[in-house]
C-alpha cells in the first residue's frame, strides 16, 4: 500500500464510520411514521443522517486530538491514528474544519437541523474534555446524542415526533450507554477510564436491569396502543417478542464483556442481526 493510501485510510479511520450506524436512530421518525415514499422528505432525512455523520466524525477526531497524549499510553487506544502517529495534530483539525463545514451546508436552510447539530457537537466535547468523568452524568450525554439524532428525524424535517417513540428511545439510549460501562467493567483495571471507579458492578446490573425493563414496557405499551395499532396494524404486537429477544441477548453479550463499541458489537452478533431483520420484516409485512 503506498504513503498516500495509508495516510488517506487513517484519516478515514480517524472519523470512526463503523460508528456511522449509530446515525439510523435519525430514520426512526420515518419508519415509525411510514412517511417515506415523500421524495421531498427522504431526502430531507437523507441529509439529517449526512449531517449526523459529518457532526460524530467531526466529534470523534475532537476527542482523539484531545486524548492523543494519554491515548498514546494506552495497551489498545495507542494503535489510533493520532496516537500513533499515521496522522498529524494539524491534519487531524483541517479534517475536523472540513467536516465541520460538510456537516453546515447539509443542514443549510433548515434552523432546527442546525441548532440540534450545534447541541450534539457542544454537548460530545464536553463530555470528551470534562463530562465523561461524572458518573451517570456522562451515560446521559451518550443518551442525549441519541435524542438528538431522534429529533433531528423528526422534528427538523417536520415529522411529528410519537410520545411512545421518545420514551422507549430515552430509556433504549440510557440501556445502551450503561451496556456500554458494563463491558468495559471486564477490560484490566489500568486501562479502565476513570470513572468508571464510580460504578461498582451491582450498580451498573441495576441500572441495566432498570432502563431495559422500562424500554420493554414503554415499548409494549407503544405496540398496543390504539393508535400504533391502528397505523401499523396488530402485526405490531408480534414484534415485541423479537425486542425481549434482542435485548436479553445484547445483555448475556455485555455480560461477557463485549458491548464496549456497541455498533461494532451489535454489527458481530448473528443473532442480534437476525432478530432486526426479523423484526423490520414484521413491521413492514402488512405492507405488502
Amino acid at each position: 500500500m503506498s504513503s498516500f493510501s495509508s495516510s488517506l485510510l487513517a484519516l478515514v479511520r480517524l472519523t470512526r464510520p463503523h460508528q456511522w450506524v449509530k446515525n439510523v436512530f435519525v430514520f426512526a421518525g420515518l419508519v415509525f411514521s411510514q412517511s417515506w415514499g415523500n421524495a421531498l422528505l427522504d431526502l430531507r432525512v437523507l441529509q439529517a443522517f449526512a449531517a449526523f455523520c459529518c457532526a460524530s466524525g467531526l466529534v470523534y477526531i475532537l476527542n482523539d486530538w484531545h486524548d492523543r497524549a494519554s491515548d498514546a499510553l494506552h495497551p489498545v487506544k495507542r494503535n489510533r491514528p493520532l496516537a500513533s502517529g499515521a496522522v498529524t495534530p494539524g491534519s487531524a483539525l483541517g479534517l475536523a474544519a472540513a467536516l465541520l463545514a460538510a456537516g453546515m451546508f447539509l443542514a443549510a436552510g433548515n434552523r432546527t437541523l442546525l441548532l440540534l447539530l450545534a447541541l450534539y457537537v457542544a454537548l460530545n466535547i464536553a463530555y470528551s474534555w470534562r463530562l465523561k468523568q461524572v458518573p451517570v452524568v456522562d451515560v446521559s450525554i451518550i443518551a442525549a446524542g441519541f435524542m438528538l439524532r431522534l429529533l433531528a428525524g423528526t422534528v427538523a424535517v417536520g415529522i411529528p415526533p410519537s410520545r411512545w417513540l421518545l420514551l422507549t428511545g430515552i430509556f433504549m439510549t440510557l440501556y445502551l450507554g450503561f451496556c456500554k460501562r458494563k463491558a468495559e467493567s471486564f477490560q484490566d483495571e489500568a486501562s479502565q477510564r476513570a470513572v468508571m471507579a464510580h460504578y461498582p458492578t451491582a450498580l451498573l446490573d441495576t441500572f441495566i436491569a432498570t432502563t431495559m425493563t422500562a424500554t420493554l414496557t414503554t415499548y409494549s405499551l407503544f405496540a398496543t396502543s390504539p393508535e400504533a395499532q391502528l397505523q401499523h396494524s396488530e402485526r405490531l404486537l408480534y414484534t415485541v417478542p423479537v425486542v425481549i429477544f434482542g435485548l436479553l441477548r445484547y445483555t448475556y453479550q455485555v455480560h461477557r464483556g463485549r458491548g464496549e463499541d456497541v455498533a461494532r458489537d451489535l454489527l458481530r452478533d448473528a443473532w442480534l442481526l437476525g432478530a432486526g431483520a426479523l423484526w423490520l420484516a414484521i413491521f413492514l409485512s402488512h405492507r405488502f
